[in-house]
């Protein structure tokens, strides 16, 4: 077990519908794994994962929120303090893309104006046969809503998950 302190503590958020991946993504960045029968979140779950950027050691303290209507005035407090924010969507459900205008106007009402939001499309393995929403529409929203950036991965596969939080 690696005891040394790091350089710098980062707080993520994981924002988006409930079912789109945000568990699992979660889980596949800090461990490696991928679990198909993941239970609902309740509330607020976090983990951790030390990365290396250079010379530096960060630790990132990542909040996976629930998404769930009757948990949103839970996790308005989780905001607070937030350095970054991934949000996400199931790119085989075109109603979460949809959504993310409604996460987005929460994210900017209860979290600092500076705050790094990257958007990820989430289940790219199953784009070929499901896919409902595009990579121009990801590019689009990413450039209208001046997100930091955005890509498609896949939680199961682990496609781009990393870059999720780069």
């Amino acid at each position: 077990m690696d005891l040394e302190v790091p350089d710098a503590l980062f707080k993520i958020l994981i924002i988006g519908d409930s079912g789109v991946g945000k568990s699992c993504f979660l889980l596949q960045f800090t461990e490696g794994n991928f679990t198909k029968d993941h239970s609902v979140t309740i509330g607020v779950e976090f983990s951790a994962k030390i990365i290396r950027l250079g010379d530096k050691k960060i630790k990132l303290q990542i909040w996976d929120t629930a998404g769930q209507e009757s948990f949103r005035s839970i996790t308005r407090s989780f905001y607070r303090n937030a350095n970054g924010v991934v949000l996400m969507y199931d790119l085989t459900h075109k109603e979460s893309f949809i959504n993310l205008y409604e996460w987005l106007r929460e994210i900017k009402q209860n979290s600092d104006p500076d705050i790094t939001i990257y958007c990820v499309g989430n289940m790219i393995d199953l784009a070929d046969e499901e896919r409902e929403v595009s990579p121009e529409e990801l590019d689009k929203f990413v450039r209208e809503n001046r997100l930091d950036g955005g890509t498609e991965a896949s939680a199961k596969t682990a496609q781009n998950v990393d870059e999720g939080f780069s």
